[in-house]
């Protein structure tokens, strides 16, 4: 049978992509709630939309599928009692339960005969406008003053993180906020229940109930032998060792490599200062260069993997593993004192490779994108006015399901 997964690079011709199209969870964002949500403003919902859909239609004029994360959300909801579960874990998981608002709200959402429309209310999350007549009996419930019932889901067009394509398995995150946490409860349904995805022929590399956070945007798939991780704001070393551990002992990967950067929020996964456009390019934040460490995770040392530091610079670790004599890496905004900081912010370093030098970017990152044009890098570039205001570009956008291999 042949595997419905297959990602053994960054930069393979892209066959099929999952994503998520923003809908009414950003709306159900306020002002007093959007840093807890992650964001730095509350994007305008139309306008975001056209731009996410601008961005699949692009990709559709290259041959790629889209596949939705609700569509294989709701094909995973078929069955009564497997949907009842879902939905007694999704309540489950509120931050503040309350066992009479959780049987109202389970009797709601049992009652949405829609599948599609359920799945799209979940991540939307339920206001008293959705659901006036809830009853409130406890003190805690009356108490609340909260208009929200169940919280939005807004981050979770950023497809890239909550799960991992590598090779033909999956690893399911566990996220480093708990506001996120709950993106993967959709991710593991569709991988456990999911008519095509959801068969345990799908090795699972990584589970969301580990000890420690992992996210996707930390991960680079760089050859059949070789997976890149970042060390990060939200990727616990602890995370990588497991995933690693997973990995090698399967006996496909060879190598894992660690890559620690800076913790800060500009900084938040690897893919924000690091990714691949061509078979020995890539567009890196020049700032993260003197502080990286680099270490190589192999099977057979002590508790199973063998972690040596390796001291050579970047370029040449990614010219070893990518078998090049040497690699390009193209400074976001040329390493401008000014432009290089903001359009890093405004992910400038974040490019979705759909094949060899041809990517996805954004188009307000104009010093960046000239200089990706010099080096031969064809673009296609997307207004992201809105998209943007949750701080990641195309790559977090969008999660490869399906990469034919490099030749």
């Amino acid at each position: 049978m042949t595997s419905p997964l297959q990602v053994y690079s960054e930069i393979g011709p892209l066959k099929k992509v999952l994503l998520h199209r923003p809908g009414k969870e950003i709306e159900n964002m306020t002002p007093g709630t959007m840093e807890d949500l992650l964001f730095d403003d509350i994007p305008y919902a139309e306008a975001a939309m056209k731009e996410h859909d601008a961005f699949a239609t692009i990709m559709e004029k290259q041959g790629v599928e889209i596949v939705y994360l609700t569509d294989l959300l709701a094909e995973s909801l078929q069955d009564e009692g497997v949907r009842k579960d879902f939905i007694a874990r999704y309540i489950g998981e509120m931050e503040f339960p309350s066992p009479v608002r959780n049987k109202s709200l389970a009797a709601y959402l049992e009652g949405i005969d829609d599948l599609s429309l359920l799945c799209d209310t979940m991540i939307a999350g339920l206001t008293l406008d959705d659901f006036p007549t809830i009853k409130k009996t406890t003190l805690t419930d009356r108490a609340d003053d909260s208009m929200i019932l169940t919280q939005p889901m807004p981050n979770l067009y950023f497809m890239r993180d909550p799960l991992s394509v590598i090779g033909q398995g999956v690893s399911i995150h566990r996220m480093y906020t708990a506001v996120r946490q709950r993106e993967t409860l959709l991710t593991e349904q569709i991988f456990t229940h999911h008519p095509v995805y959801g068969t345990e022929a799908i090795p699972k590399w990584y589970h969301r109930n580990e000890t420690h956070s992992l996210e996707g945007g930390d991960i680079l798939v760089l050859t059949k032998d070789t997976v890149m991780i970042g060390i990060s704001q939200r990727t616990h070393p602890g995370g990588i060792e497991t995933v690693a551990k997973s990995l090698l002992d399967a006996g496909g990967f060879k190598q894992v490599i660690a890559v620690k950067i800076p913790k800060v929020r500009a900084f938040m996964h690897l893919d924000t200062v690091l990714t691949q456009v061509d078979y020995d390019k890539f567009v890196i934040h020049p700032e993260i260069e003197p502080t990286l460490r680099i270490f190589t995770l192999t099977k057979n040392g002590p508790d199973g993997l063998r972690i040596t530091e390796n001291t050579n610079q970047l370029a040449r670790v990614l010219a070893d593993v990518l078998q090049q004599e040497q690699v390009q890496l193209i400074p976001c905004a040329g390493g401008h004192p000014i432009h290089a900081p903001r359009e890093q912010w405004n992910d400038g370093s974040n490019t979705l490779c759909i094949k060899p030098g041809e990517c996805v970017v954004y188009v307000r990152n104009y010093h960046t994108n000239d200089l990706l044009d010099r080096y031969g890098i064809k673009l296609h570039e997307i207004d992201s006015s809105e998209l943007s205001r949750g701080r990641g570009g195309p790559r977090c956008m969008s999660m490869p399901l399906v990469r034919e291999a490099i030749q």
